[in-house]
């Protein structure tokens, strides 16, 4: 298949570039491109401020990660394009984290504790209560179909937030599907660095759970493993509660998505009506449980 100008013309190639699309995308396009050296990932994407994505910031903490042992190589990084070597792995499904909780909880408490060594210059942070509220804020610019309900969600975040508990501020991949992680067989590599940032650990292990759609059982060996202890009532609330906020937020991109992105494939209305689906079926047994 022909590459996009935008990829074949990289000076990064040796001898002639061929490459075919990847899927998984939602806001970038990826193709894997092969030369006469071997396999590379090319993303092809801008800025999004809506989103809060540098795609700048997005090469520095892809780099800090192979650096530290987490990621794919960097072998070129210009405006609008990025190439990293491309790792021959399974892409995990939701069945592969609820297996095996344990190993999601030692590749987060690695990455959490290592990352911030290796991060340069300003440093990034990820609050997702302040990611609702800024997405709140541009779906009431851009006129969105559901500013109806934003009050509603907004009064959930709130209350989430609130049930939060002090813990270490750690470095965050802050975007757990199960898509972004990939084994081969030997060892786990975290991919799609675009929302990785200074954070609470709950958010990944609430990110991870929730989208892997684990059972109280396993989330609950997800959080014993990490945390090298059984949860505390306030720290069981805090992940539940974060719990949802990331199924919020998941939604609220997708709103957002769908009045400012246009991405091959992408059907950003479909999106948001399973992630909202979602928050309400996690809100409900939230307030079940706590009131």
């Amino acid at each position: 298949m022909t590459l996009p100008p935008a990829i074949a013309s990289l000076p990064c190639w040796t001898g002639t570039p061929t490459g075919a699309p990847l899927a998984g995308g939602l806001s970038n396009e990826i193709w894997k491109v092969t030369d006469n050296t071997g396999a590379y990932v090319a993303r092809l994407g801008r800025d999004y401020p809506f989103h809060h994505v540098s795609r700048a910031r997005e090469a520095l903490i892809t780099q800090a990660a192979y650096d530290a042992g987490f990621g794919p190589a960097v072998i070129y990084t210009g405006p609008g394009v990025m190439v990293t070597d491309f790792i021959t792995a399974r892409t995990l499904t939701a069945t592969d984290l609820q297996a095996d909780p344990a190993r999601i909880a030692d590749l987060l408490r690695r990455f959490h504790t290592l990352m911030p060594a290796f991060i340069t210059g300003d440093p990034p942070l990820f609050w997702v209560f302040h990611v609702i509220r800024d997405y709140a804020r541009t779906l009431t610019a851009g006129h969105s179909r559901w500013g109806a309900v934003l009050p509603h969600y907004l009064h959930l975040a709130t209350e989430w937030e609130g049930a939060q508990t002090p813990l270490p501020l750690i470095f965050g991949h802050n975007d757990l599907l199960p898509a972004n992680l990939l084994d081969d067989d030997n060892r786990l590599w975290l991919i799609d660095y675009e929302y990785a940032g200074f954070s609470t650990a709950l958010f990944d292990l609430a990110g991870a759970a929730s989208n892997a759609e684990m059972t109280p059982v396993q989330s609950d060996l997800l959080l014993t493993h990490y945390f090298d202890a059984a949860p505390t009532p306030a720290l069981l609330q805090s992940f539940h509660a974060m719990q949802c906020a990331s199924l919020l937020r998941e939604a609220m991109w997708a709103m957002v998505s769908e009045i400012h992105l246009k991405a091959p494939g992408a059907d950003y209305a479909a999106y948001t009506k399973q992630n909202i689906d979602k928050v309400d079926v996690a809100a409900a047994h939230y307030h079940t449980r706590y009131g």
